[in-house]
């Protein structure tokens, strides 16, 4: 706003673009939403500024000669400070109803573009071009599988292997616990058997330990 401003006294000013380098001058596509891929450009730039009749360009070189051009002043001050952060801030908070706004377009244009393209392919089923060849989609008699269908049944496949490989482990696990539990049973048992046959051993005044 600020380069436009200045630059208008030279004739009427049709854009501005600011980069954060030289380039070749071409003029890039502007955001189509103030949401959605905006990117602030930091530090020293350049600006392209274009004029809609070349004459305002060669007033624009003369103004070198008027000296140095402000782009703050009083009259037009360019925020600094807090209150450029102030109004960052203001600017970062996203208005909810004016946000679905551009959403529901956005998506409206998207599904009239996906009816387009199903409407065309379904056009073009079937029918040979110019050299005698038929194009063959996902539409067709046998259509194929979609790839996103593919990668589930493929994901599903793998978790299926992996819960059995899991369950097997588990089988294992506790099979070797249920081992585990029965010796330690017939230790006990064993042991059970033992103390009787020592106390028995010791009423018939038989027993020598050593």
């Amino acid at each position: 706003d600020s380069l436009s401003r200045l630059f208008s006294r030279c004739g009427h000013v049709q854009s501005v673009d600011i980069c954060d380098k030289p380039g070749p001058g071409e003029k890039k596509d502007k955001l189509a939403s103030k949401f959605f891929d905006h990117k602030t450009q930091k530090g020293f730039q350049v600006a392209y500024v274009v004029f809609r009749k070349p004459a305002a360009v060669q007033a624009a070189k003369a103004l070198s000669q008027e000296g140095p051009l402000l782009i703050s002043t009083e009259r037009h001050p360019v925020k600094t400070g807090i209150s450029k952060w102030i109004a960052s801030y203001e600017a970062s908070i996203v208005d909810p109803k004016e946000l679905k706004a551009e959403v529901d377009a956005y998506m409206q244009d998207y599904d009239k573009k996906v009816a387009e393209e199903e409407a065309k392919a379904a056009e073009e089923e079937g029918v040979p071009d110019e050299e005698g060849w038929v194009k063959v989609t996902r539409k067709g008699r046998k259509p194929g599988l979609p790839r996103t269908e593919a990668a589930n049944l493929r994901l599903l496949e793998k978790e299926k292997q992996k819960r059995a490989r899991k369950e097997l482990l588990n089988f294992y696990a506790w099979q070797h616990r249920e081992t585990k539990r029965e010796h330690i049973a017939q230790l006990r048992k064993k042991f059970e058997e033992d103390k009787q046959r020592i106390a028995l051993m010791r009423a018939q005044r038989k027993f020598r330990p050593f």
